[in-house]
């Protein structure tokens, strides 16, 4: 699904990543750990296509094509999502024309007809009961109002209603209450699909107990030092990122 080969990049004249490498497969979940400016969504504003980032040397392949060479359009068209740490609130965009639009644009690249508003509908009803997205929310602007809790799960509302191939999800469980953190968490985990990859960043083991990644990788200074599998949180959770590598 997705191959990263020796990146380098910079944004304001300094060095973010430095020599990372990664492959995420078709329906792998990958983990990515690390202290505060270790690069971590660096990454996903480069792979979302974030224009202040200057790619300073390697590649990155998504489904055999150069994602480096497409518009942040054509990245979520083909299939690249991304939900962010801060979601935005946007005064005059309803909640429900947005996701409408979008989903017909994705419908569009697929070569299919744009869906009748009854039949959203449907859809739209299935998958707010699939993520347990409050359904009162949906005739508000776009994230007005909404708790934290409300806009992470209005973006896994999004990853539903799209079904991207490769989703990131940039700290999905900051500012999370307990209970909050569980329903996004098991949202998540509802929406693996055979074609569909993951990558998850977080600083913290809490959001693993609700999510089963395939792969931990630990990132330092701009790159990746270690990776293992989920018990590689638990030992994180003792020995901190500076513990044995």
């Amino acid at each position: 699904m997705l191959v990263i080969d020796n990146l380098e990049v910079s944004v304001d004249d300094k060095k973010v990543l430095n020599g990372l490498s990664l492959k995420v497969g078709a329906n792998e979940v990958h983990a990515i750990m690390g202290p505060n400016g270790a690069g971590k969504s660096s990454l996903s504003n480069v792979l979302a296509g974030h224009p202040a980032y200057q790619i300073l040397g390697g590649s990155i392949t998504f489904k055999e094509e150069n994602l480096l060479e497409m518009e942040p359009t054509q990245r979520a068209l083909k299939g690249v999502f991304k939900s962010f740490q801060y979601p935005l609130e946007i005064a005059g965009l309803n909640t429900k024309e947005f996701l409408k639009e979008s989903f017909n644009l994705h419908r569009k690249q697929k070569g299919l007809d744009p869906m009748l508003s009854e039949d959203f509908d449907r859809v739209l009803e299935e998958k707010m009961a699939l993520v347990k997205f409050n359904p009162q929310l949906i005739q508000r602007d776009l994230h007005s109002n909404f708790s934290g809790g409300e806009k992470k799960k209005s973006e896994i509302l999004q990853m539903a209603l799209f079904e991207p191939c490769l989703a990131i999800l940039d700290e999905t469980d900051s500012g999370l209450d307990i209970d909050a953190l569980k329903a996004v968490g098991q949202a998540i985990e509802k929406l693996r699909y055979k074609d569909r990859s993951i990558i998850l960043i977080t600083h913290y083991q809490r959001l693993l107990d609700f999510v089963q990644p395939d792969v931990i990788h630990v990132m330092q200074e701009g790159k990746i030092v270690r990776s293992g599998n989920k018990e590689l949180a638990k030992i994180l959770e003792v020995e901190g990122y500076e513990g044995r590598a």
